[in-house]
């Protein structure tokens, strides 16, 4: 496989940029779960008084995002596709907004240190080349203790959870982007998705890169185990290094408070019950996968051929899936 990187991505972006906010839009929960990790930057009064970072801001959906939970921030929003800032700049509730074009490596010469507040990143870090020298970056742009949230596809280690993305992928992700012609830019996306960090390999980079008080949050819906809200706090910067050198490794046990693991429900013990799902695409999906975390033996039942072949391959035939 070959991931897009750099001005190959940029200019991918470039072309799908024109039909990218219509093909989100179909995505559900696409635009509230946005503005769920936006408020789980917990910035107070409004953002009132606050610099606020938007990287990798694309067409302008994280912007409006971070407005709502904090319209009173001073925000700005940069990426590296000029295709996709015109479309943010030329939103209506974005025109005070101001947009940077340049890509994420160039930040350290264009902004000073202890720039901004709180940043934030929406679907930006298995896009780059250097995921842990961006987060250093992000690290210095912010004031001492500065808020980051992070908004990221980031499967949760479950061969479940990678069923459930290329099903979805098979089914309708990559067959839309043939159809707008940007078949390269979402076959990018599912490998980038593949091939990157789960939940707690990123949670473990932000914390070596010196952030403090990390969590991985879990989001609703199909992409329970796919898409996680990150958030944390800027360490000091003389000693964030060398603390996340000195931290233990976690103990074993359950995922608990300050454990980037997700947690799931109990697991059935004994012998496994079994389960039919009839049909529901992408619910079907999400019931069939909720009921296998459990140890459920699932046989899923539907019409959609894509998505029954994408959950079959990715979970290696168990559950069993039948179109």
């Amino acid at each position: 496989m070959t991931l897009l990187r750099g001005p190959a991505l940029s200019e991918a972006f470039d072309q799908g940029s024109g039909a990218y906010d219509r093909l989100v839009a179909a995505s559900p929960g696409y635009h509230a779960h946005l503005r769920r990790s936006a408020r789980r930057l917990g910035l107070p009064d409004g953002g009132a008084g606050l610099r606020v970072l938007d990287l990798g801001c694309g067409t302008g959906a994280s912007t409006e995002a971070l407005l709502a939970a904090a319209p009173l921030a001073r925000i700005t929003g940069v990426d590296a596709s000029a295709g996709m800032l015109e479309r943010a700049a030329a939103k209506p509730r974005l025109t005070h907004v101001e947009f940077v074009h340049a890509p994420v490596e160039e930040l350290a010469v264009r902004l000073a240190p202890g720039s901004f507040d709180a940043v934030f990143a929406g679907y930006l870090f298995r896009n780059l080349q250097d995921p842990d020298a961006a987060l250093r970056l992000v690290r210095r742009l912010l004031v001492p203790s500065g808020r980051l949230a992070v908004h990221e596809y980031t499967l949760g280690g479950s061969p479940v959870h990678r069923a459930v993305w290329n099903a979805v992928c098979a089914a309708i992700i990559r067959p839309a982007g043939r159809l707008t012609g940007d078949a390269r830019l979402y076959r990018h996306l599912q490998d980038s998705v593949n091939t990157f960090d789960t939940a707690p390999e990123f949670a473990g980079r932000l914390r070596r890169a010196g952030f403090r008080d990390v969590r991985a949050l879990p989001l609703p819906g199909w992409e329970t185990g796919i898409t996680h809200t990150f958030v944390g706090r800027a360490g000091r910067r003389a000693d964030a290094g060398e603390a996340a050198r000195r931290r233990p490794p976690p103990r074993p046990g359950p995922a608990g408070r300050g454990d980037p693991r997700p947690r799931r429900p109990p697991r059935f013990t004994g012998d496994a019950p079994s389960a039919a799902v009839v049909g529901g695409g992408l619910a079907g999906i999400a019931a069939a996968t909720g009921l296998a975390e459990r140890g459920v033996r699932v046989t899923l039942y539907e019409g959609e051929r894509n998505l029954a072949d994408g959950w079959r391959d990715g979970r290696r035939g168990s559950p069993t899936a039948r179109p």
